[in-house]
């Protein structure tokens, strides 16, 4: 596939080979750039030839949630979802309110064992309740763990949870401010969002624990964050979001390099994939993106995919 592919072209083949598969016929994309279905077929190709694993997805409270999201994962050839619920931003964050939500994700993934991995969500707040549910979550069969934004990360109330996930050798996904950026705090934004600074304390003082930066092309100052954690090498930051600008996967390899970045779409799946397939990245690096690189923090676990 050319390097000079362009989300645009990307989204156009793939909206195009969707309707021509359902029509059964061999029709000219109708996007208007004038290009034959069996072209939009061979860049499909070109999609489905990488094993992906998307460490940033969610299921909701709707009956075909799941099923609208592995219809997604089964278009774009993504093998594993890492799926979580966590709470409504602004909700008071109770216990019974995040075990509702981890139920939620227990029911998805006896659904869909095969392809769907769960991961816890708590409020530490609470943390006894919160201790409790971990155990019970992860006996279950859950890796990880994901969090909104009712405390910061680096609030010491979530210390002696990060240090359980030290031992229990699992990432910690963190929900990152969006519209937050040097020059303008989005008034939006619970006071408690975690910032890229929440990242480099916590990592500091646990440089045991791992850590995922969430969605860097989620409207966030990404260039700032890539800044932020970039010596902090247990620091991980998954590429999930739909505001993809160009240069964000190049800036984030050039800074991060290419073990820390982790193919995620949080729910924007053709934004997900076309972002790092439109980007001048060599086939490993594709491959350790879309794939292995958290394939290998799931193998500190025992967890990973065979």
């Amino acid at each position: 596939m050319s390097k000079n592919i362009t989300r645009r072209k990307f989204f156009s083949h793939a909206a195009a080979t969707a309707s021509g598969l359902a029509l059964g016929s061999d029709l000219i994309d109708f996007s208007g750039t004038g290009e034959t279905l069996d072209e939009a077929t061979d860049l499909m190709d070109e999609v489905l030839k990488y094993r992906k694993i998307d460490s940033h997805a969610h299921v909701y409270f709707t009956p075909d949630s799941p099923e609208i999201q592995i219809d997604f994962a089964d278009r774009l050839g993504i093998e594993k979802l890492v799926i979580s619920r966590p709470m409504s931003p602004g909700s008071k964050g109770l216990p019974e309110e995040f075990v509702r939500c981890n139920n939620l994700i227990l029911g998805a993934v006896s659904k869909f064992p095969d392809r769907f991995i769960g991961q816890a969500t708590l409020n530490p707040t609470y943390l006894q309740e919160s201790m409790d549910e971990i155990d019970r979550c992860m006996d279950h069969g859950m890796v990880g763990l994901k969090l909104y934004n009712h405390v910061k990360l680096s609030d010491p109330l979530f210390y002696p949870i990060i240090e359980k996930f030290i031992d229990l050798k699992m990432i910690i996904l963190m929900h990152m401010g969006i519209g937050r950026s040097r020059v303008v705090l989005d008034a939006r934004e619970p006071k408690n969002v975690s910032t890229p600074e929440d990242f480099v304390i916590a990592a500091e003082r646990f440089p045991e624990a791992m850590f995922q930066l969430a969605h860097l092309g989620g409207g966030g100052d990404w260039l700032d964050a890539c800044k932020a954690v970039k010596p902090y090498s247990n620091v991980y930051v998954d590429l999930s979001g739909s505001n993809n600008e160009a240069d964000i996967i190049p800036f984030a390899l050039e800074q991060l390099g290419e073990d820390r970045l982790l193919f995620g779409c949080d729910n924007s799946f053709y934004q997900g994939v076309g972002h790092v397939l439109a980007a001048e990245l060599n086939e490993n690096q594709r491959k350790k993106i879309f794939f292995d690189n958290y394939n290998s923090i799931l193998k500190k676990s025992g967890k990973n995919v065979d």
